[in-house]
């Protein structure tokens, strides 16, 4: 089996894993911090906005069962394009939107992709596209925190609401 890796930045990561843990094909999903400057950041730090770090999900995945045009068409319903640093209630530049790729073809795939959304959006797309730089991955306990947290307060009002639209638009990826 090959596998592909492509990191994203769509709002709070626990949103992004809670649904990517639930596509066929994804081999593995991580929560961290990318793009951003200094060493390895902690949540607070991050929170704080001034570490220029986004948090994102790695998504590790197989192409042969879901290609990382699919991958992006869900990240890209599920959270919203147009607010800069924004995703609802969640403001700062850490919950940004991005797609930090990690091959040449992924740069070039997303860039027609992005492209495609802005055109839908009327140029009001804010996604940034860049290689991914200095990643880290986030603390144990944001590791799963839906699946391991779906009665916390965030997780019930903001991640379900991603996840029931996730399972109802696209069936065809659904584990």
């Amino acid at each position: 089996m090959t596998t592909e890796t492509i990191t994203l930045a769509g709002g709070c990561f626990w949103c992004l894993e809670a649904v990517y843990e639930r596509v066929r094909g994804v081999q593995h999903v991580e929560n961290g911090y990318s793009n951003g400057q200094g060493p390895a950041p902690s949540y607070e730090a991050v929170c704080g906005g001034n570490t220029g770090y986004a948090e994102v999900v790695r998504v590790q995945f197989d192409p042969a069962e879901v290609s990382l045009r699919e991958l992006l068409e869900v990240f890209f319903s599920i959270h919203d394009p147009t607010t800069l640093n924004r995703q609802g209630a969640d403001v700062g530049t850490q919950y940004r939107s991005g797609i930090y790729w990690h091959t040449d073809a992924q740069r070039q795939l997303a860039a027609e992709v992005l492209k495609e959304v802005n055109d839908h959006h009327a140029g009001r797309a804010v996604t940034e596209l860049l290689p991914e730089a200095n990643y880290h991955p986030a603390e144990a306990y944001h590791q799963h925190y839906y699946a391991r947290n779906p009665e916390q307060g965030y997780c019930a009002f903001v991640v379900a609401g991603k996840v029931d639209k996730f399972l109802a638009s696209f069936k065809r990826l659904v584990k």
